[in-house]
């Protein structure tokens, strides 16, 4: 006599299997999204660096340093703002750097600005003396914050962890 096996998973089974599936989930998201937040730190201390060698050669041209904002638009020709106006402190509205991180401004991870030092006796340096140019995160970084860097060599950043998350 010939007995009638049933093939197949019992539902016990495959609930022990998404509950692995599960707990494996809750363990690699937060490793990968770690992972995202790093690589993009990577990015704006990249985006910082190539600005900072920016920011020196146009001290060399001028004899100042360019203060800007993240309103300041980026312009691709050679129609940057009289030295009159920049090194007068006036913070400039046309900006012939990249004022962003990444391949394009709309995927970018964060904004860059340029503004004076702080000094250390309390308020701030001249920009013909020294820049310092910052990374505004896009989206959220508490750990990070904005990034900065001086002309002066110092690196820093505004966030809640520390500063060897920001510079490793």
């Amino acid at each position: 006599m010939k007995s009638l096996r049933m093939r197949g998973f019992t539902l016990i089974e495959l609930m022990i299997v998404v509950a692995i599936v599960a707990i494996l989930a809750s363990i690699a998201y937060p490793a990968y999204t770690n992972s995202v937040l790093k690589g993009k730190r990577a990015q704006g201390r990249t985006a910082l660096a190539e600005l900072m060698q920016q920011q020196e050669r146009y001290m060399t041209q001028r004899n100042c340093y360019l203060g800007f904002t993240t309103l300041a638009s980026f312009v691709a020709t050679a129609s940057a703002p009289s030295p009159s106006t920049d090194c007068g402190g006036v913070t400039a509205t046309a900006v012939p750097f990249k004022t962003f991180s990444g391949d394009n401004q709309s995927s970018a991870a964060y904004k860059l600005t340029a503004d004076t030092c702080p000094a250390t006796g309390g308020g701030t340096l001249a920009i013909s003396e020294c820049v310092r140019v910052n990374a505004e995160p896009v989206g959220t970084d508490p750990v990070a914050g904005t990034l900065w860097m001086t002309s002066t060599g110092k690196k820093g950043c505004s966030g809640t962890g520390a500063a060897t998350l920001c510079w490793p």
